[in-house]
């Protein structure tokens, strides 16, 4: 039997004003991340794969956007209209954030000892010398040599790769129950994103946490993730099993962006680019979000599709007429 979710969004709607109308940052948009589950949300830059994360995180400014439709259920409490001192007892004791570039999340001027040191005991009882010494423990679970002469450095004395190692210890200081990690391997290099990736999931699995992974690379979700939603222009197009998603994909953009992928094609092959460019959010069509890009379209687009199971489990869904037409012929 499935565990309770962690996070749990429900058809929301999103959007910000803007002069002379709105931009449709969200729309209808459904997840769901269970304890102990890596969840992946991609799709190309616009797709609303941060704003989803961030609207969730209550970390867009009040004021600069307004909730349509929706809800959003962390830890069993409601997040879209809670209040900041709830949010407060939410955020880094029992929920973590990693952001894309380490640089821009840790502080410049003070050194990595003294913000760790600061974060450990704002949510957990420890005294300074305990704070340190927790602090150490976490650097070394992230395969850092000599963490005590890490926590006297300062963050622009260290590789991006160990940056993004520290903001991980981070992280998990408070053992939280979910982590939301936004493009946290975009900077890295191959190799270093894979051992940062081996490293988060291992201390997920360890602390059975739930993490939603923000990406636009279909190769580590593949690698990385348990279950995968693939977002277009603010909706949810396709979602499922990552395995089963990637060796069967049924959405045309899914399918589109696998095929840009060098690995899935055969050597000396040219990629293949999905044509056109995502529609203006502050536009959008009044039927499916890419009919004008997809090559199956057809007359059914001019209206909007509805995830759609394609197997028996349910497990595995597709907002698009095409398979639905599919699916229903003998």
């Amino acid at each position: 039997m499935r565990a309770p979710s962690i996070l749990s969004i429900d058809k929301l709607s999103l959007e910000f004003p803007i002069y002379k109308g709105t931009v449709k940052a969200l729309n209808g948009v459904t997840l769901e991340v269970a304890p102990g589950e890596i969840v992946g949300v991609v799709g190309e830059s616009g797709s609303g794969k941060s704003v989803t994360s961030m609207t969730a995180m209550r970390l867009l400014i009040d004021g600069s956007f307004k909730v349509t439709t929706g809800s959003i259920t962390m830890l069993g409490k409601g997040i879209v209209h809670a209040s900041e001192k709830t949010m407060l007892g939410l955020r880094g004791s029992q929920v973590a954030m990693i952001f894309q570039e380490p640089m821009t999340a840790l502080n410049p001027t003070r050194r990595i000892g003294d913000q760790m040191v600061e974060v450990i005991r704002l949510h957990r009882k420890f005294k300074k010398r305990e704070a340190q010494i927790e602090a150490a423990r976490l650097l070394q679970e992230m395969h850092i040599g000599d963490p005590e002469q890490i926590l006297r450095h300062y963050p622009f004395e260290l590789s991006g790769g160990m940056r993004q190692r520290v903001l991980i210890a981070l992280a998990f200081s408070c053992e939280p129950k979910l982590l939301i990690a936004d493009e946290p391997t975009t900077a890295l290099d191959v190799t270093v994103q894979r051992q940062v990736l081996l490293l988060l999931r291992e201390k997920a699995r360890q602390l059975n946490t739930a993490v939603l992974f923000i990406t636009h690379d279909m190769a580590v979700v593949s690698q990385f993730c348990d279950r995968v939603y693939v977002m277009y222009a603010g909706s949810v197009v396709e979602n499922g099993p990552t395995a089963e998603v990637i060796a069967a994909p049924r959405h045309p953009y899914t399918q589109g962006l696998l095929k840009a992928l060098p690995d899935r094609v055969p050597p000396r092959t040219p990629l293949e680019a999905i044509p056109g460019t995502v529609p203006d959010l502050a536009r959008l069509p009044s039927g499916c979000v890419f009919a004008s890009r997809c090559p199956r379209a057809r007359k059914a687009c001019t209206v909007v599709p509805d995830l759609h199971p394609v197997d028996q489990s349910g497990s595995h869904q597709v907002a698009c007429w095409a398979v639905q037409e599919e699916e229903t012929q003998p």
